[in-house]
């Protein structure tokens, strides 16, 4: 059996490498930035961070279904890295208008850039190849390889030197990123190409659909401002496109043959319940933020490390070690018939969830007196919310790519990454459960602010743990539907 990886799989890893750098980086940055710079209070922060992850990840959807009947996956690719570098640049603008603008330009290339590069890298496997899971784990790793540096550089920059200096920094890294896959591109051959004829043809006799498709997507850019400045209406939507999303998928499975249908069933069931993953997973970058600027002790061997940058540091530098770690432990497990199926790998993943975040509870519950949690229990929660992210995240994408039509493939995974969406609007909500009254906030005592935190950290545990148990108990039949996919 051929162990190696196609060469192909390094352009993708080092492509979504710088620009994930780009993304994370700036994401690490939005809230601080909001309730400090920007001085909006912590529920409104919270909102409209949980209003800019769900659109990221809501705007997928869109742009793998254009990739799979027009574009392809390579044109959604460079198009959506084009719009995430001007989107980088313009939040590095020190302007009013450049921070809802700059994040409208991102949320539109990521829906383009996100799901179609990780399709992509499904092409490059047969659905029963061994390696694929694999393959996914080291993409993963590369994600978080670039999550990782750009954490920890554009937080320092932004934090310690200048705020928008950050936001340009993971431009730059943007544009590299882009220049990488458009050098690289001509390796993958036919891989990525679209599937039909259809692109060239004209809309009203003079437009091609290929540049209505680049002219459209720019006439959205004000649209989702506008679901900046009135965030409460994202409820409403978020659930709309939630149960489009559900009918779509119904439709097209009862149009398939039985083993095909069930499969994509299957599939729809594991996208759902990983909402609730998000959820918890993405306090990360919302609640654990300022958790960390408050309530962990930052100082090792006298110094005092930036809060920001470790936060946004530690969960994708866990992933690059961890990504190895699982990338050789998913084969070695199969060669002997051990290897967990795919939604016992689901199930798996809040079980380490509760454990984790129960380990920041325990912390807490240590630390009443003083109100500074160690950094070492902090480091250690993270080791376990990660390895349940390296047992759902990198094996939801593969999952798509092995259960769902190859013609909707793109769409697929862009509902996947849209109920990542509905996650993490979801965690907006559930940070909003941790803000601190401004008078504890102004008063800058951790002993005060502690509580706020621990309670609720003690409920993601419990609904985690619960969610984990449940799953266990769905495992027989879906993998009944999955048939002959593991």
């Amino acid at each position: 059996m051929n162990t190696k990886h196609p060469k192909q799989l390094y352009l993708l890893f080092f492509t979504e490498m710088w620009e994930r750098f780009s993304f994370y980086g700036m994401k690490a940055l939005l809230l601080a930035y909001m309730v400090t710079q920007l001085n909006f209070d912590e529920p409104k922060g919270y909102a409209i961070l949980g209003a800019y992850s769900a659109l990221v990840y809501t705007m997928p959807m869109f742009g793998g279904m254009l990739a799979d009947k027009f574009l392809g996956y390579r044109r959604a690719i460079i198009f959506g890295g084009i719009m995430m570098a001007i989107g980088h640049i313009v939040l590095a603008i020190p302007q009013d208008w450049s921070f809802f603008y700059g994040m409208a330009f991102i949320i539109c290339g990521n829906g383009f850039f996100k799901p179609n590069i990780s399709s992509l890298v499904g092409t490059l496997y047969e659905n029963n190849d061994p390696r694929k899971d694999s393959a996914f784990s080291l993409f993963y790793m590369g994600i978080n390889v670039g999550a990782a540096l750009g954490g920890l550089l554009c937080g320092y920059v932004g934090q310690q030197i200048n705020w928008h200096y950050g936001f340009g920094l993971a431009g730059i890294f943007m544009v590299l990123g882009l220049i990488v896959f458009i050098i690289g591109k001509t390796s993958l051959k036919e891989k990525g190409l679209p599937l039909t004829n259809k692109l060239n043809e004209k809309v009203l006799g003079f437009i091609k659909i290929e540049y209505l498709i680049y002219l459209l997507t720019l006439v959205v850019l004000p649209v989702i401002v506008t679901l900046f400045n009135y965030y409460e209406a994202l409820d409403s939507i978020m659930l709309v496109l939630a149960v489009i999303s559900v009918a779509y998928v119904l439709y097209v499975a009862s149009k398939l043959e039985k083993i095909a249908k069930f499969k994509l069933l299957s599939a729809l069931i594991m996208v759902v319940v990983s909402t609730f993953f998000w959820a918890f997973y993405e306090q990360n970058a919302g609640s654990l933020n300022l958790f960390a600027m408050r309530n962990v002790d930052m100082h090792v061997f006298g110094l005092e490390l930036p809060a920001l940058s470790v936060n946004n540091f530690l969960p994708p530098a866990w992933v690059v070690v961890l990504s190895l770690f699982f990338a050789a432990l998913w084969p070695w497990l199969n060669k002997r018939g051990w290897e967990p199926s795919t939604p016992g790998k689901f199930a798996f993943s809040f079980i380490f969830v509760a454990i984790g975040f129960f380990t920041f509870y325990l912390a807490c519950q240590a630390s009443l007196d003083h109100g500074l949690i160690p950094l070492l229990a902090f480091v250690g929660g993270y080791f376990f919310i990660i390895c349940g992210e390296m047992c759902i995240s990198p094996v939801g994408l593969s999952m798509i790519t092995k259960l769902s039509p190859v013609n909707i493939v793109g769409l697929m995974m862009g509902i996947f990454f849209f109920y990542t969406a509905i996650g993490e609007f979801l965690a907006g909500k559930i940070g909003a459960l941790m803000s601190i009254p401004k008078n504890i906030v102004e008063a800058n005592n951790p002993v005060l602010s502690l509580p706020y935190y621990a309670n609720v950290l003690l409920q993601i545990s419990i609904y985690s743990a619960g969610i984990g148990v449940l799953i266990f108990f769905l495992v027989p039949v879906l993998k009944k539907w999955m048939a002959d996919i593991r």
